[in-house]
């Protein structure tokens, strides 16, 4: 009975694992309606059916209730791995016409003077974006609404291309890699027209758009001789099909490297995969960050006298990025109103000063309030919160002693100065004497001589 049981967990999980992810991604059709307006109206993918009849959609049209088929696999793959408790991505699907790259430097991507033929027919573009993945894919209905068993759109996943890391954070002065994946299925149309067996020529383009400038990064055509632009910031990609099945599907990559990040380089990437009339794009939002380190002073001790303040806190909250989000508590622990609380006095913040690595520092500062014999032993501490740092913050924290409680009291430091003063008198007397005896004798031998 254990080999049974043993494999009818693993199929249960089997099926369990195969099954994951939303069956279905809710969207809204987004369509001209003329003088700048735009009308939506919901929409529907079906990735997978369960067994039985297809479920029933009496709330969409038959036109945007579209069961998908994936013959690549990337577009279900991507949702098979999207975690149940993450929240739903946002999803629109527009029409889409199938045009030549715009870019120079893909124009041998299509060296026919029109588009062809067996790309005729209706498109449609689906955009997906979550924080946990962003794709776009090309659909094409196969035919009209099927009206058994219930009304649905078969449509076919083209071409689809997708990021894992749509937010990626990363440390400055560290590597970046940005994750891209694309698939490929031609229509059928096509498939049996082409005369070249094997994966198509593509083009990927990488670009950054970031306080409202832009520009190219990087560009490649594999396989074809087309002068590009040389890549810009060190930028490297991995851009080459995975396979060479004849005719298809193909999976591709088009990852890209970016060495020792700095502050300038985050913002929006804008990642194209050109094939012929077909443009399949993603964007990344980049960010660059430092967590900020923390030290106070004076520390590890400051001393103070009943009834007086304690010197002034200086909290040092250096070399972070980016300067946005950065708040400062004062905190007294161990203090007589309990275990924890926060620090009466004068607070203010300095201005920040910039660095060349593009990180900036700043100083907080506290006088505190006059204190008590209950303070001694009380801890100041200055709390950091970034959006670099757990939820908790980052703190340093000095001990406060009250004079006259333990250890030597401000009289006993007087002494022991008047003490150290008297002896160092006392030591330089003494050589000054030996050196005078020391004189006298070699005077008084020169004489006898």
């Amino acid at each position: 009975m254990k080999p049974l049981s043993l494999l009818l967990s693993m199929a249960l999980g089997l099926v369990t694992a195969v099954s994951a992810g939303p069956a279905v991604i809710e969207c809204w059709m987004v369509e001209d309606a003329g003088g700048g307006r735009l009308t939506k109206k919901p929409a529907a993918l079906l990735l997978r059916q369960g067994p039985g009849r297809l479920p029933p959609r009496p709330d969409l049209e038959p036109e945007l209730y579209l069961k998908v088929r994936d013959p690549a696999g990337a577009l279900q793959a991507a949702f098979r791995r999207y975690p149940s408790d993450a929240p739903a991505p946002h999803c629109e699907m527009s029409r889409y016409l199938p045009l030549p790259a715009s870019a120079n430097w893909a124009s041998g991507l299509t060296p026919e003077q029109s588009c062809p033929r067996a790309l005729d027919g209706t498109w449609l573009m689906v955009s997906v974006s979550s924080p946990i993945l962003s794709l776009s894919s090309f659909l094409r209905p196969e035919s009209e609404p099927q009206p058994e068993p219930n009304l649905i759109t078969m449509v076919t996943a083209v071409l689809t291309v997708l990021t894992h890391t749509p937010t990626p954070r990363i440390r400055l002065g560290q590597d970046a890699l940005l994750d891209l994946k694309f698939a490929y299925m031609p229509p059928a149309s096509e498939a049996a027209t082409s005369l070249a067996p094997g994966p198509p020529p593509f083009g990927l383009e990488w670009r950054r758009q970031h306080l409202g400038k832009g520009h190219l990064l990087l560009a490649a055509t594999p396989g074809l001789s087309e002068q590009m632009p040389p890549a810009q910031e060190g930028a490297v990609a991995f851009a080459a099909w995975d396979d060479d099945e004849p005719w298809g599907p193909w999976t591709g990559n088009g990852t890209l490297w970016l060495p020792a990040v700095k502050p300038f380089q985050e913002g929006t990437y804008l990642a194209t995969v050109h094939l012929p009339y077909l443009q399949g794009q993603v964007a990344l939002e980049l960010a660059v960050q430092k967590p900020p380190k923390v030290s106070l002073t004076p520390a590890p001790l400051v001393w103070a006298t009943r009834g007086e303040a304690p010197p002034q806190l200086q909290c040092l909250v250096s070399h972070f990025y980016p300067s946005e989000g950065l708040e400062v508590e004062w905190e007294l622990r161990g203090g007589p109103e309990g275990s924890f609380q926060k620090a009466e006095g004068q607070k203010w913040l300095s201005a920040l000063l910039h660095h060349s690595d593009g990180t900036v520092s700043l100083s907080a500062h506290l006088q505190p309030v006059p204190i008590t014999a209950e303070h001694h032993g009380a801890r100041y501490a200055c709390r950091v919160h970034h959006p670099t740092l757990p939820a908790l913050g980052r703190s340093a924290e000095v001990t406060l002693e009250v004079a006259g409680l333990s250890g030597p009291t401000l009289e006993d430091g007087v002494g022991l100065f008047l003490s150290a003063f008297l002896l160092l008198g006392l030591i330089k007397a003494l050589g000054w004497a030996a050196a005078y005896m020391c004189t006298s004798k070699d005077s008084k031998e020169k004489k006898a001589q």
